[in-house]
């Protein structure tokens, strides 16, 4: 008796079992990831040794070496996570789905304080004094100006905008986003980072919006 040859593409039993293997193993890396962000958004993270978060999360150390080589990479995968996590939840609020540039550039900026909350000023100040996690930082920074010139240079096109220079806005836009991020305009103004976004998003919109019968004027090229 032969054996018969394996059809292309049929699966096996023991390729299911691995299969769901890896989804399982997939889905507990993305529940500790979940749940260091959530330890570090209250706590900070500098002064947690591996140790430390293997006996706050109830795992070993050696699990947690499944996620980065050392502390300093753990950190920068947790917070790499925190803003992805954190730019799905803004860009899943709805913002795709107005048409009113105005309202869809406040529900972006309304979102991204929402976003920007849970986030505690240890978290902060952490993420502000290691060169690699405050980098991941200021990338999302530059993203989020990046979206927001967007919405200005087509709110200017549709005449909902005052004529404004885009990039001159967003490089603004940048720097106190950036600000607010590592803690500044809070030290000075004693804001939350939510509250100071919700007042970006106040002195912005007022700014920029033409009133009803006031002509938009033209632009020069941004």
């Amino acid at each position: 008796m032969t054996t018969p040859e394996p059809v292309d593409g049929a699966r096996g039993p023991r390729d299911d079992r691995s299969t769901a293997q890896r989804g399982a193993v997939r889905a507990r890396r993305a529940d500790l990831l979940d749940r260091l962000c959530d330890l570090f958004l209250t706590e900070g993270f500098a002064h947690f040794t591996l140790g430390d978060l293997a006996a706050r999360l109830h795992c070993s150390k050696s699990t947690l070496y499944t996620l980065a080589d050392s502390k300093e990479q753990l950190a920068v995968r947790v917070v790499g996570h925190y803003f992805k996590r954190a730019t799905d939840y803004v860009e899943h609020c709805g913002v795709a789905g107005i048409d009113d540039v105005a309202a869809r550039m406040r529900t972006y900026l309304d979102a991204a304080s929402e976003a920007l909350r849970p986030a505690s000023r240890q978290f902060i100040d952490d993420v502000a004094a290691h060169s690699a996690t405050r980098a991941t930082y200021e990338a999302n920074a530059r993203a989020a100006a990046e979206r927001l010139r967007g919405f200005i240079d087509e709110g200017v096109e549709r005449g909902a905008f005052r004529p404004v220079h885009a990039a001159f806005v967003a490089e603004v836009i940048s720097r106190t986003v950036s600000g607010i991020q590592r803690g500044e305009v809070g030290a000075n103004t004693g804001l939350t980072d939510a509250e100071a976004f919700a007042e970006l998003a106040q002195f912005l919109l007022g700014g920029l919006c033409v009133e009803p019968g006031q002509p938009a004027g033209t632009t020069e090229e941004q």
